[in-house]
């Protein structure tokens, strides 16, 4: 997926406003938010998320953001919990979105995982809620610092407790 770079500038030499943001119909949008999510096999299932089931989530999250259009700025599948940074049309609710997105995931995630489904006979991948914040109280470098350091902190903390 294309980088998103959606954000306005303003040239004051010009005299005005200079938007880059994408835009629908007669809207130009900044919509950026920053999603968490729990699977609800942590924390019993906790190694689940390595290997060829991790890169099988990334794949599927960036699928499922592609076939919505909505632009997967940064992201990371941790242990027990995944960020995501994205940018929401207006025309789509978070709600909405992460309605299709949890439960296209555990489908997709489960038809390719046979050897799952015994253990979630349900194939109810996400956990009920989830969190969710518009970016602007926070910067946005600051985000996408913090879901960097999530994936090493986890590799971290995972190598103390295994030995």
């Amino acid at each position: 997926m294309l980088p998103y770079s959606g954000f306005a500038t303003t040239d004051c030499s010009k005299g005005g406003i200079h938007m880059d943001n994408p835009s629908i119909q007669h809207t130009r949008w900044n919509c950026t938010y920053y999603i968490v999510f729990i699977p609800t096999f942590i924390p019993k299932y906790r190694r689940i998320m390595y290997g060829s089931n991790k890169r099988d989530l990334v794949e599927i999250i960036k699928k499922l953001c592609e076939m919505k259009s909505v632009p997967l700025i940064e992201g990371r599948v941790c242990v027990d919990h995944i960020h995501m940074y994205v940018a929401i049309t207006p025309k789509l609710s978070v709600s909405d979105f992460m309605s299709y997105l949890k439960g296209k995931s555990s489908l997709m995630f489960f038809d390719r995982h046979l050897e799952l489904r015994t253990k979630w006979s349900d194939r109810h991948f996400g956990a009920r809620g989830y969190y969710v914040s518009t970016v602007g109280n926070v910067n946005e470098e600051t985000i996408r610092q913090y879901i960097r350091e999530q994936e090493k902190n986890d590799k971290l903390e995972d190598g103390i407790k295994s030995r």
